[in-house]
């Protein structure tokens, strides 16, 4: 009986030790697409028309970097003991999960694999999630005398408010949302007249990504919050895609994986705007920490990636980071990237937030870009009520949202034109420096300016 009861307390021992063992992640990059079954000749079968749409209205070619990773170099590494997790066509990386780091020296040995990095090591702890959530909405709020509710100076700010009186507040417009989870959003009655899109989550498919971490239901409020008199976002009439990139758990490379695959998503439905309120500088292992030098557009994956959705003819919105008060103190990737509009944080009275971080690029380019209210912003709770945040996490959404209204009220301008004319129609043109940028945008000015390029 005891020889019974030993053996099966080993055995339970082996089984817990089995639970607990490491998995890791792999990001290996190709050296090319030469096996690809793909061809730039049928661009129907990896893009929606929605996104040749958009390249065509703004002169963009189909070229390589738009055809899927080859499979066959897939296959091989599957073959090699490696489990496919997911693809970056623009930098031609794949992510590999694998139980056993050997794994990794055989990949490193296929003549068509440049290079192989880990990015992920399972995490110690994984966080639980709520499986009450429902149960915390109370849908409560107060009415205010102004249209625009608690949101009202961080559109005014702006003169957001006259984009919306002249019927621009989104419509038409494609809107993605990168971010961490949209805690409690499909039962809040802030929500009601928001047109979703879809929803992907990038970290595990598996997951009900309403039940994530609820800092994208916050940032997805300033934009899409359609309440009058308690609440109204910045483009409240836009479709919107909900997409998790951002893992809660930990805080390791893979992340820019996950983001870089959710942009490459949202390019390829057709998305006119993302807003992206995440940021990377520096991870559990120290080892994977950037430094200023790295600030240069280039050497963050998720940098790159920004700058390569840019050239497809997305506008990439994104927070500057919240370091500006810590030893840190910079932009953090992808803020760095060429091409994307990096959005700093202001009080509602135009002062800079001490925790905003500051510019400029490792290459001298200006940023921020420009300013929105990040202090006491006015967003949704987690019950449904109404809450404040700080952080430029919620200046991003905030103006994301008003620039997308001007995008659909100028339609004709090319990504660079329109970050060009945000950049004209700002308070600090004549001076910007590497606190402020180019300063707050008038958005009407944007307009018009907008308007004389077209009848021009």
């Amino acid at each position: 009986m005891k020889i019974r009861i030993l053996l099966l307390f080993s055995l339970m021992l082996l089984l817990r030790l089995n639970s607990y063992a490491e998995t890791y992640k792999y990001r290996v990059t190709l050296r090319d697409k030469s096996l690809t079954a793909y061809s730039l000749d049928r661009p129907q079968e990896f893009l929606s028309e929605r996104a040749l749409e958009r390249r065509h209205r703004q002169g963009i070619d189909i070229d390589s970097t738009d055809l899927p990773v080859c499979k066959t170099y897939i296959d091989r590494l599957v073959e090699q003991g490696g489990e496919y997790q997911m693809q970056s066509k623009w930098n031609n990386t794949v992510l590999m999960l694998v139980h056993d780091e050997e794994i990794a020296e055989r990949f490193r040995q296929n003549p068509f694999v440049v290079d192989v990095r880990k990015v992920w090591v399972s995490p110690d702890t994984v966080f639980p999630r709520n499986k009450d959530r429902k149960k915390e909405i109370t849908n409560k709020w107060k009415k205010t005398d102004d249209y625009y509710g608690v949101a009202a100076r961080q559109i005014k700010i702006h003169h957001g408010d006259s984009l919306h009186l002249a019927g621009f507040r989104g419509e038409g417009m494609h809107v993605a949302v990168i971010d961490a989870g949209y805690y409690n959003v499909d039962k809040m009655k802030f929500f009601r007249k928001l047109h979703i899109l879809g929803t992907k989550d990038f970290v595990n498919p598996n997951s009900d990504i309403y039940a994530e971490h609820n800092h994208g239901l916050k940032v997805l409020s300033c934009m899409a919050v359609d309440m009058p008199k308690v609440m109204v976002g910045s483009a409240p009439g836009a479709s919107y895609w909900l997409l998790r990139s951002e893992d809660n758990d930990t805080e390791q490379p893979a992340e820019e994986d996950y983001w870089a695959a959710a942009v490459e998503f949202a390019d390829s439905v057709g998305v006119d705007v993302v807003n992206t309120s995440l940021g990377y500088y520096s991870f559990d292992d120290a080892s994977n920490n950037y430094k200023y030098r790295d600030l240069d557009g280039r050497t963050s994956l998720m940098s790159r990636s920004a700058s390569v959705a840019s050239k497809k003819g997305m506008l990439i919105v994104c927070s500057a980071g919240n370091s500006g008060a810590s030893s840190w103190k910079k932009i953090t990737p992808p803020g760095d990237a060429e091409g994307v509009l990096t959005i700093g944080a202001v009080n509602t009275d135009g002062v800079n937030a001490d925790f905003s971080s500051v510019g400029n690029t490792a290459d001298g380019r200006i940023k921020p870009d420009v300013m929105a209210v990040g202090f006491h912003s006015g967003v949704a709770g987690t019950n449904g009520g109404i809450s404040y945040g700080n952080g430029t996490s919620f200046a991003s959404p905030i103006f994301c949202g008003l620039v997308t209204c001007f995008w659909q009220a100028c339609p004709w301008l090319t990504v660079t034109e329109l970050i060009d004319v945000v950049h004209r129609a700002s308070d600090r043109y004549e001076y910007p420096d590497n606190i402020f940028g180019y300063g707050i945008t008038d958005m009407w000015k944007a307009y018009r300016i907008g308007m004389d390029m077209k009848n021009n």
